[in-house]
């Protein structure tokens, strides 16, 4: 008994030296975060706001935030829209090569961001799309795409076809049937898709680094240009917001299924 006992405890110790491992970045940006220095360094000299006040009043990640937030709403609602489409096709569908074109839909997720990026850059180039809205939009559906077709995916798969045919037996039509009867089973999914799609591209700094330039500036781009040329407290508090700020999704999507589930499906 003594000897589970302190196996267990043993576990225990290793698991939190484990998380304080993961989590020690993040800690000491938070306390940096909060000196007043014009350089970064640990320990801070003394604590403050006033980086926070200078990131909330800085027009350059203020700017840059503005056009993460478009680009990431803009991709994810596109992304939702094309993945829920592919996933009907994809679950419910009987045609030769589903298979394959379930493989091409998840392609994305099984390729390095920068080879990705690459590509992306080479298609967008003649097209006249580097450096602008457009091209950051699409170039984020591509990353984006297979999480809403998978998870969505596997909504559907979850779905009681009873409803459905209980629908139409009592006179409902194909479209009423979808809008009354499919979207509210599948809301949580389609929330879910959203939130996953719109954290993935808010937070994507590698494509940014090939698609976007000086017109369209994410912000993740904004941060890697700014400390190019300086290090000061504003990085760390900015780090912080941005982390706080992709909590969000992440809590409400615990809340509606299972984060584990929505990933993997």
């Amino acid at each position: 008994m003594k000897h589970d006992r302190t196996v267990r405890v043993a576990w225990h110790l290793l698991i939190g030296l484990i998380y304080l491992f993961l989590l020690a970045p993040l800690i000491i940006v938070l306390i940096v975060s909060f000196d007043i220095r014009p350089y970064l360094s640990f320990p801070p000299a003394s604590f403050s706001l006033i980086s926070y006040a200078r990131v909330l009043h800085n027009p350059l990640f203020l700017q840059a935030g503005k056009t993460s937030l478009l680009i990431g709403g803009c991709s994810a609602g596109l992304s939702l829209i094309v993945g829920t489409s592919a996933a009907f096709a994809l679950v419910r569908g009987h045609f030769p090569g589903r298979q394959s074109l379930q493989w091409f839909f998840l392609s994305p997720m099984l390729m390095p961001h920068i080879v990705l990026a690459v590509g992306l850059m080479m298609t967008l180039q003649p097209l006249g799309l580097l450096d602008t809205l457009t091209g950051l939009i699409l170039a984020h559906i591509s990353i984006t795409l297979p999480y809403t077709t998978r998870i969505v995916s596997s909504g559907i798969a979850q779905l009681d076809r009873t409803l459905e045919e209980a629908a139409r037996i009592h006179g409902a039509s194909p479209w009423q049937s979808f809008c009354r009867v499919i979207l509210p089973a599948l809301r949580p999914h389609l929330i879910t898709g959203f939130l996953i799609a719109f954290l993935f591209s808010f937070d994507e700094a590698v494509i940014a680094l090939f698609i976007a330039g000086h017109r369209a500036v994410t912000l993740p781009l904004a941060i890697y240009q700014y400390i190019q040329f300086r290090t000061d407290p504003q990085v760390a508090s900015l780090s912080v917001l941005v982390v706080l700020l992709s909590l969000v999704p992440i809590i409400i999507i615990e809340r509606l299924i299972n984060l584990r589930r929505a990933v993997g499906g």
